[in-house]
C-alpha cells in the first residue's frame, strides 16, 4: 500500500522520530473542542527546513496526506487526521534563531511557544504581544490567523509576520517576504500563507515585528447593569480615541464562574476589564478617563492598579476563562465558537445570543474581546446527551449565520478548519471558490490537510 511505502521510507532517514505507537497517535487524534478524536498513521518529528522538505516529497510522492502540528490548542480541528497520513509536529524546531533588536524583529521556528519567545526576549525591553491566551506555537498562530486579548492595539498575526520560510506539498522550500517594514513586490505570499490552517504549505521559519515593552502598565474592572450598556461604553472609549491595549468583556455567567474558580468577587453582573500602556503619567490619565466614560453608563467603581501581580492576577482569571466556565458544571465538555462583528452591531449580536441560549436549555457563558467585536459562547453540553450536542451546534450555527447577517465574519480568531467550513460560501460567495482554486494550484495531489478550510477538499 502506499502509506506503507511512505512510512518506510519515512522511518528510514527519521528514524526513532517517526513514531507509530499509540500513545503518540492518540496525542496527536484530539481536539480542544468536541470533535471526536481521529488519529494520524503516524507522527513524523522533524528537526529542519531539509527534512520537513524531505518528508513532503515522499509524502506527495505517495499520495499520503500532511498535516501540521504545533501545540494542538486549535478550536476547529485544524489538526485533526481527517484522512489519516502524517502529523508533522514541530515541537523539535522550536528555537529563537535571531533577535534583532535595532531593527525590532525576530526569527523564529515553529514550534517556539508565545510564552519561551517572550521568556528569551525579556532582556531586549521587546517582547512579541499576540496573546490569544492559549501558550500555543507560534507556527500554529500563523497558521490560524491568531489574535486575542491585545488585538485591539497592536494587531493579530496578520500584522505581525514580516516573513515565512515554508515548505509546498512536493517539498519545494520558499521564502515569502523581507524584513523591510513594506514592499510592492508581487503578490503577499506571506499574508496568504498566514491564516491557511496547513493547506497551503507547512511554515517552518517566521520572522516577525516585536514592540518595546510599554514603561508603564495599568489594568482594571468594573460592572455594568446590561450589556448593551458596557458594549456603548468600549464604542465612547474607542470613538474617543482612547489608546486601549486590551479591552474583555465578560457576561454576568461568566463573572459567577470566574468567583467560584479563582475566589474571585465580582458581581454577577457583565463586566469589563481593560488595560493601558505608556509612561506612568499616561496610564494613569487614560485610566481616569476611562473611569469617567464608563461612569456615564452606568458602571460601578472602575477599579484600577499598576501593580504587577494584581494585573497579572486579573489577566489570569481572564484566560482560565475557559477553565472556569467548564468547571461551573463537573463533566460537562464545551462546544467553543466564535463570531466576530462591526462595534456598532456588537451589542445586538450578544443580546441575541444570549436569548437564543436561554431559549435553548443549555447553558452557554459569554466572554471576548470587545475592542474588535469579537466574542466566544462556552456552550456546555452533558457527553452522554446528543441532543446537547445537536442542540449546541445549532446555536452556534445561528451565531455564524447572525454574524454574517450584521456584516461580520463566521469566525475572528479561532479560525476555519471542519467546525466552521459549512459557513464559508455564505461569507465569501465566489471568492471561496477562489481559494479552492489557489489550494489546486499549489497542492494538486490534496495531501496538504485535506478535509479543512476550502471547497472540494
Amino acid at each position: 500500500m502506499p502509506i506503507e511505502q511512505a512510512l518506510d521510507d519515512l522511518q528510514a532517514f527519521l528514524g526513532e522520530r517517526l513514531s507509530r505507537s499509540k500513545p503518540d497517535l492518540d496525542a496527536h487524534a484530539g481536539s480542544e473542542s468536541y470533535f471526536p478524536p481521529i488519529a494520524p498513521d503516524a507522527v513524523a518529528y522533524p528537526e529542519n527546513t531539509a527534512e520537513v522538505s524531505r518528508i513532503a516529497q515522499i509524502c506527495h510522492a505517495h499520495g499520503v496526506p500532511l498535516v501540521g502540528f504545533g501545540a494542538g490548542t486549535s478550536l476547529e480541528a485544524q489538526t485533526q487526521a481527517l484522512r489519516g497520513g502524517v502529523s508533522v509536529d514541530f515541537t523539535r524546531m522550536n528555537r529563537v534563531t535571531e533577535i534583532r533588536p535595532a531593527d525590532m524583529d525576530v526569527t523564529v521556528e515553529p514550534g517556539v511557544t508565545r510564552e519561551a519567545l517572550n521568556e528569551e526576549l525579556r532582556a531586549t525591553g521587546l517582547f512579541f504581544p499576540v496573546d490569544p491566551g492559549a501558550n500555543a506555537s507560534i507556527g500554529g498562530m500563523a497558521m490560524t490567523r491568531a489574535s486575542g486579548t491585545t488585538t485591539v492595539r497592536y494587531g493579530t498575526m496578520r500584522s505581525n509576520v514580516l516573513a515565512l520560510e515554508a515548505v509546498l506539498a512536493d517539498g519545494t522550500v520558499i521564502r515569502t517576504g523581507t524584513r523591510a517594514r513594506k514592499s510592492s513586490a508581487g503578490y503577499d505570499l506571506t499574508a496568504l500563507l498566514v491564516g491557511s490552517e496547513g493547506t497551503l504549505a507547512l511554515v517552518t521559519e517566521l520572522t516577525l515585528r516585536l514592540h518595546g515593552i510599554p514603561e508603564s502598565i495599568s489594568a482594571g474592572i468594573c460592572a455594568f447593569p446590561d450589556m448593551g450598556s458596557a458594549v456603548t461604553a468600549v464604542m465612547e472609549t474607542i470613538q474617543m480615541g482612547l489608546p486601549l491595549a486590551r479591552i474583555e468583556f465578560a457576561c454576568a455567567a461568566t463573572a459567577r464562574a470566574f468567583n467560584a474558580y479563582a475566589g474571585a468577587d465580582m458581581a454577577e453582573q457583565p463586566h469589563l476589564m481593560v488595560e493601558f500602556h505608556g509612561s506612568p503619567e499616561s496610564t494613569a490619565q487614560d485610566a481616569e478617563r476611562f473611569a469617567e466614560i464608563v461612569a456615564d453608563h452606568g458602571a460601578s467603581a472602575f477599579r484600577w492598579s499598576s501593580r504587577t501581580e494584581e494585573r497579572n492576577a486579573l489577566w489570569a482569571m481572564r484566560h482560565n476563562g475557559y477553565y472556569a466556565i467548564l468547571a461551573s458544571r463537573p463533566g460537562a465538555r464545551a462546544v467553543v465558537t466564535d463570531i466576530c462583528v462591526p462595534i456598532s452591531e456588537l451589542a445586538r449580536a450578544v443580546e441575541e445570543t444570549q436569548a437564543d441560549i436561554a431559549a435553548s436549555g443549555i447553558s452557554g457563558p459569554i466572554l471576548g474581546h470587545v475592542g474588535d467585536g469579537n466574542f466566544h459562547a462556552i456552550l456546555l453540553l452533558d457527553p452522554d446527551k446528543p441532543s446537547d450536542l445537536d442542540e449546541a451546534k445549532g446555536i452556534s450555527a445561528r451565531m455564524a449565520e447572525r454574524a454574517l447577517r450584521l456584516g461580520g465574519t463566521c469566525t475572528g480568531e479561532h479560525g476555519v478548519g471542519v467546525g466552521k467550513k459549512p459557513f464559508m460560501e455564505a461569507e465569501h460567495g465566489a471568492a471561496w471558490t477562489v481559494m479552492g482554486m489557489l489550494k489546486n494550484a499549489l497542492d494538486p495531489t490534496g495531501i496538504m490537510n485535506p478535509g479543512k478550510l476550502v471547497p472540494g477538499n
